[in-house]
Formats: C-alpha cells, sequence, structure tokens
C-alpha cells in the first residue's frame, strides 16, 4: 500500500509542470549564484531534540501557542484516524511487515546505538585529531616560514653595512700593501744608498793609506846612508844626555 502511494505520488508531481519548472528554476539559481566570501559557519556536532524518536522539537513548540500542549498528538491521531476513516490508508500485510521491520529497527537502535555511537564518535574524533595535527603542522611550518622570510628581509636591510664594511677592509688591505711594498722601496733605496757611502768612505781609506805609504816611502827612500848614520848618532847622544839630566834629578 505505501510503495502504491509513493509511486502515485511520484508519477503525479512528474507529469505536472510546475514541479519540473521548479525544479529548473532550483538548479539554475544553485548553478548561478553568487559565491559568499562570508566564513562559513561551523556545522552542529550534535543534532536537534526530537520527541518519539523521529519528530522535532520545533514542530512541538511551533503549535503550542495555538493548540496548547496536546495540540501536536491530537494533530496526528486526528490525521491517522482520518486516513483510515477515508481509507487514504489501508491496514494490510505490509503495515504488519512495516510494523515488525520498526519494531526490530528500534529496538536495534535502542540495544546497540550506544556502542555504534561511540564507535563512531571515536573514529570522528580520530579524523579531526589527525585534521588538527596537519593543521597544526602546516600552521607550524607556515610560521617558520615567516620567521625565515623575516630573517631574509633583516638580512637584506643589514646587507649594506656588511657590504660597507668589505669595502672598508679592502680599503684597508690595499692600504697596508701600500704602505709594505713603500716601506720595503724605502729599505731597498737606503741600503743602497748606505751601500754607496761604505764604498766612498772605503775609497776615502784606501787613499790615505795609501798616501800615508807613499810618504813614507818616500820620506825612507830619500834618507842616505850617512843621514842614517848621523840620525842614529844624535839619537844616541839625546838619550845619554837625558839620562844625565835624569840621574841630576834624582840625586837633587
Amino acid at each position: 500500500m505505501l510503495s502504491r502511494l509513493v509511486l502515485v505520488s511520484g508519477h503525479t508531481l512528474k507529469n505536472s509542470g510546475s514541479f519540473g519548472a521548479c525544479m529548473v528554476q532550483a538548479s539554475r539559481t544553485f548553478h548561478q549564484s553568487s559565491q559568499s566570501l562570508a566564513p562559513v559557519p561551523p556545522l552542529p556536532e550534535k543534532g536537534g531534540k526530537v520527541r518519539h524518536g523521529i519528530f522535532p522539537e520545533e514542530l512541538f513548540t511551533l503549535l503550542y501557542p495555538k493548540t496548547g500542549v496536546t495540540g501536536p498528538y491530537m494533530l496526528g491521531t486526528g490525521l491517522l484516524l482520518y486516513m483510515l476513516s477515508k481509507e487514504i490508508y489501508v491496514i494490510n500485510h505490509e503495515t504488519f511487515a512495516a510494523a515488525s521491520i520498526g519494531a526490530v529497527v528500534i529496538y536495534g537502535i535502542k540495544k546497540f546505538g550506544p556502542s555504534v555511537a561511540a564507535f563512531a564518535d571515536k573514529i570522528n574524533e580520530d579524523k579531526v585529531a589527525k585534521a588538527q595535527e596537519v593543521k597544526d603542522q602546516a600552521m607550524a611550518s607556515l610560521a617558520q616560514g615567516i620567521e625565515d622570510e623575516k630573517k631574509e628581509q633583516w638580512r637584506v636591510e643589514g646587507r649594506h653595512m656588511l657590504f660597507d664594511a668589505k669595502r672598508n677592509n679592502v680599503a684597508m688591505l690595499l692600504e697596508t700593501n701600500y704602505r709594505e711594498r713603500l716601506h720595503m722601496v724605502t729599505n731597498e733605496v737606503k741600503k743602497r744608498l748606505d751601500y754607496q757611502v761604505e764604498l766612498q768612505n772605503l775609497h776615502r781609506r784606501m787613499e790615505q793609506e795609501h798616501m800615508v805609504n807613499w810618504v813614507e816611502q818616500s820620506v825612507v827612500k830619500s834618507i842616505t846612508p850617512q843621514q842614517e848614520k848621523e840620525s842614529i848618532a844624535k839619537c844616541i847622544a839625546d838619550l845619554k844626555v837625558l839620562a844625565k839630566n835624569t840621574q841630576a834629578r834624582a840625586t837633587v
């Protein structure tokens, strides 16, 4: 009965032009809507409150101001009785099968629902933990990249000072090399000048010695043997006189 009702309703909606137009308009609206840059709100972790497993709480709160507390229950009961009285819904073997299947489903939900929900929550928590770990790693990597970029920018800013220091070092090295070479040239020139001075002094000394030797040789050559004897005798006489004078002074 339920399957026939669903098929008839679907065939009726399919043949109606308004439903197709609505679907086309909805698809066009869905595909042609402008993208919103607003942040997407997070999905709720738990669903809204329901009553009897399938009826949302909002339905009851909507009917409370007009029908009171028993209004939703009376509406559901009246709707069910109307469908049964008008034979919109006929109770047959499919109804008992659906009731049996519903009872089994409800029993399974009540019996195994908490453990399955805990298992699903555990899987969800593991997925969230892995996603959070990946997010933390990505954030740490991005933060490290930002720090590295800031450090590189700081190094680029200090590059001018580094280049100035290198230029100063190169200038100091060039000045040092220039001073060393200038000192080396000065020492070499001084050595050569000292060599020239010593050479001139040597020439002068040799000339003096040569002049002295020449004079001595000339004087020696100019003395005759007779003059030599006379000078020797004169020297001996002078020595005797000196000896006598020395003795006289000693006796006095």
